[in-house]
């Protein structure tokens, strides 16, 4: 069985429109679902150290997924949960201000979701980190937030969960 575990951006919560839809998408294949609540958590070590945490608590095979600095923290802890996959929208790497916390590159499959249209973490910082890791890469059509493009979100994260399940 496999459990995927969700991780929100800075300003949205656990159970909005694209984590709802994905989750959806995961249950129908018959995965276990979770999504942590990081609000009032603002430092990212932070966030980071409870999805640890809660990772800990489970006993199989584990997806982390994570959107703009969800993405960030689901990165940051994979290696340390022993995840077998990370998949990542518009994920928050290489940001000024937080340069010492570019996560080390985890050895494991990425796949990385972003936007052509984004205008708070520039699509070039995903380029740049999926070269670095040979990660999956697609860019789409759509901004930030990328809920227009929730259908092929979700098409990529069911060939990424079957890819990892075989």
């Amino acid at each position: 069985m496999t459990t995927v575990i969700f991780s929100h951006g800075q300003e949205s919560g656990p159970w909005g429109t694209k984590i709802k839809a994905m989750v959806a998408n995961v249950t129908a294949l018959g995965c276990n679902a979770d999504s942590i609540d990081y609000r009032g958590i603002a430092d990212p070590i932070e966030r980071v150290d409870k999805l640890i945490a809660k990772c800990g608590t489970i006993n199989d095979r584990l997806v982390l997924v994570g959107s703009s600095m969800g993405g960030f923290v689901a990165t940051m802890a994979a290696q340390t949960a022993n995840a077998a996959g990370l998949f990542v929208l518009a994920p928050a790497y290489y940001i000024a201000g937080y340069d010492e916390l570019t996560p080390d590159l985890p050895d494991l499959p990425i796949c990385i979701v972003h936007g052509w249209r984004d205008t708070v973490v520039p699509v070039e910082n995903s380029i740049r980190f999926a070269g670095q890791c040979n990660a999956t890469l697609h860019l789409v059509d759509g901004d930030h937030r990328l809920t227009a493009n929730l259908d092929a979100i979700n098409d990529y994260l069911e060939q990424f969960i079957r890819s990892i399940s075989e």
